[in-house]
């Protein structure tokens, strides 16, 4: 009689490994930090927490300061729309080389490039530009491009890289031109997946451009720091609620999108 084969089990001991070290991670992680869970819930927290809260109601609808907030509004959505244009721009341009198309040294040099770029935080980002370009958009701006940059060049150079070669080289091989080729048959089979990483960077770039003006790059974010530091909380709610709106709109409109192009 023919015995049967052996079932492969149902974990395997590398993943079981992995499985029980972030468990134990977690474990002293709980362990290591003094969480005041009694504090949190308690009877005073709740009071102060409820009496803050309180002091945001109503919010403030008056039209000169709802003039401010569609300013802001329009701030915070241009830095985000142009970070994001930049970014795209210059991340397609990087790809190409760290999608190894020049080679594995530039492959290599490029990737640790972006790497390098989208490690660093949108904020750090801002305070350096803040530094060096002065308070306002323009800071926020072209921090959003640069960490922007190094996320859409990856992501960009590794749709490029997993692609299928076939239509890029039959048309090289028929004569065509190296970048007649790429316009021609590489980037229409990738564009779509290309836009689809835009539209959802895009909506990160929005939440982020409303965080970046709390250390003053601008938008509603540094309105809703004046008001705070203010204890202007009835100006603050009234941006709050903007910035939820803001983000709900966009979100839904760069949902939709992407569905059209995938």
């Amino acid at each position: 009689m023919r015995q049967l084969p052996t079932p492969p089990p149902l974990i395997r001991p590398a993943t079981a490994a992995l499985v029980a070290g972030l468990l134990l991670l977690i474990v002293a992680s709980f362990c290591s930090l003094n969480m005041q869970w009694a504090a949190l819930f308690g009877s005073d927290a709740i009071r102060s927490s409820a009496e803050f809260m309180a002091g945001f109601a109503p919010p403030d609808l008056s039209g000169k300061f709802l003039g401010k907030i569609a300013q802001g509004t329009l701030e915070t959505l241009s830095m985000s729309a142009l970070g994001t244009g930049i970014a795209f721009i210059f991340g397609l341009a990087l790809a190409l080389p760290a999608s190894g198309r020049f080679g594995g040294m530039a492959r290599s040099s490029l990737r640790l490039v972006l790497n390098v770029m989208r490690s660093i935080p949108e904020l750090v980002w801002a305070v350096i530009m803040l530094i060096a370009a002065g308070l306002g958009p323009f800071a926020g701006t072209i921090a959003l491009a640069l960490h922007t940059t190094g996320v859409l060049g990856r992501l960009f150079a590794d749709a490029l890289e997993n692609q299928s070669p076939e239509a890029e080289a039959a048309l090289r091989t028929n004569g065509a031109s190296p970048m007649s080729a790429f316009c021609y048959a590489a980037l229409p089979q990738v564009l779509p997946q290309l836009m689809s990483y835009t539209l959802y960077r895009w909506e990160n770039n929005i939440r982020a451009a409303a965080i970046l003006g709390v250390v003053g790059a601008g938008g509603l974010g540094q309105l809703l720091k004046y008001h705070l530091s203010l204890f202007h909380m009835q100006q603050a709610a009234s941006v709050i609620i903007a910035i939820l709106l803001m983000i709900a709109a966009v979100d839904a409109m760069s949902f939709r999108l992407r569905r059209i192009l995938t």
